[in-house]
């Protein structure tokens, strides 16, 4: 009974977090946005669906956020209940008392016939006095008594209709939210695959538009990722690179949207080499970024962008270990001019 009171809550987040995911468009049926044939098709699918999974695991996470609280409230009002229990278990051992003395006190007697054996008419009213009483707080006993157990057995049957909706609805949002990331899988490998193709030709497929999301942002300078974990630090040393690390590695899934830490121009758009395909920006005051080791870039050389605006999707061409978008803040657009990102965008008010 406990494990079905404490899951209670937990249904109504699970029905919201299931409703919001299926009423999202399935990625594969939307028309590529602008590009060329397949190629951008794919780009957009692997957007779409790096979104979706984003929005599943965090309802699958609110789910269990509020799972967590739910068990402390049921864990409260379960011992509310065993507080009521005890109190009438109590009340029941009082009766059995009382009962046991009057049988004691009386000989055996039954109350009616002490009643009728009474000496004098006063010791007849106390005796029908506390005949009334004992009667009266019998059957408010029992009737007390009976009411909790329905309550009891309401409540019993209510959590247990609960948890199995429960548990029919965190089956289907964890299947839902499996084969979403199934298929963003898929894509992804898709995708990386032809980011390869690209840079052992050494010819960039051309930019693959993608349908900006709304950032509402306050700031004019961003992180390059929106969600990752840091990796290979910038100055760190290693066999990977001929003297020291340039830059800043931001672990991330490939087709991870890379966005543009600040307003500026795109000055460069390369595939094939050391950094695989990677995009150089210029900013004001004369400072360039790049972006590197990607799987797919969102814009073209000349074009003017925004902060927070995807100019791509993480990958894992060129020399590199593993999925991860490698970070630089240069004061010149080529490569060996890199100062450290890290606190260049701390300076930007950016705090990685």
């Amino acid at each position: 009974m406990r494990s079905y009171r404490r899951h209670r809550l937990l249904v109504p987040v699970l029905l919201c977090a299931l409703a919001v995911l299926a009423a999202r468009p399935t990625a594969a049926h939307k028309e590529p946005g602008n590009g060329t044939g397949g190629d951008a098709g794919l780009s957009a699918e692997v957007a779409r669906l790096y979104e979706e999974a984003a929005v599943a695991t965090q309802q699958y996470e609110a789910g269990r956020q509020e799972a967590e609280k739910q068990r402390g409230r049921a864990q409260r009002a379960e011992e509310l209940l065993d507080g009521q229990r005890r109190h009438i278990a109590a009340l029941h051992e009082d009766l059995g008392r009382i009962a046991r003395a009057q049988y004691r006190s009386s000989g055996g007697l039954p109350v009616a016939a002490q009643l009728i054996l009474a000496d004098s008419p006063d010791e007849l009213m106390r005796g029908q006095h506390a005949f009334s009483q004992t009667n009266l707080a019998v059957n408010n006993a029992i009737s007390k008594n009976r009411r909790a157990e329905a309550r009891l057995a309401a409540d019993e049957a209510k959590a247990a209709a609960q948890w199995q909706a429960l548990e029919k609805r965190n089956t289907q949002l964890a299947a839902l939210k499996a084969d979403i990331e199934q298929k963003l899988e898929t894509a992804r490998s898709q995708l990386q695959g032809q980011a390869d193709a690209s840079v052992a030709a050494g010819a960039c497929r051309g930019s693959v538009r993608l349908d900006q999301p709304e950032t509402g942002l306050t700031t004019a300078w961003v992180a390059p990722v929106e969600t990752y974990e840091l990796s290979a630090s910038y100055g760190s040393g290693g066999t990977r690179w001929s003297s020291r690390h340039t830059g800043q590695d931001f672990a991330v899934p490939i087709g991870t949207p890379v966005r543009a830490v600040g307003a500026g121009r795109v000055v460069k758009v390369s595939c094939g080499g050391a950094f695989g395909i990677e995009i150089v920006l210029r900013h004001a005051g004369g400072y360039y970024t790049q972006y590197a080791h990607l799987a797919s870039v969102a814009v073209d050389q000349g074009e003017h962008v925004e902060p927070g605006q995807w100019i791509g999707q993480s990958g894992t061409t060129g020399n590199s270990t593993g999925p991860h978008l490698h970070f630089e803040a240069r004061v010149t657009p080529d490569m060996g001019s890199s100062v450290n990102p890290v606190s260049w965008l701390a300076a930007r008010g950016v705090s990685l």
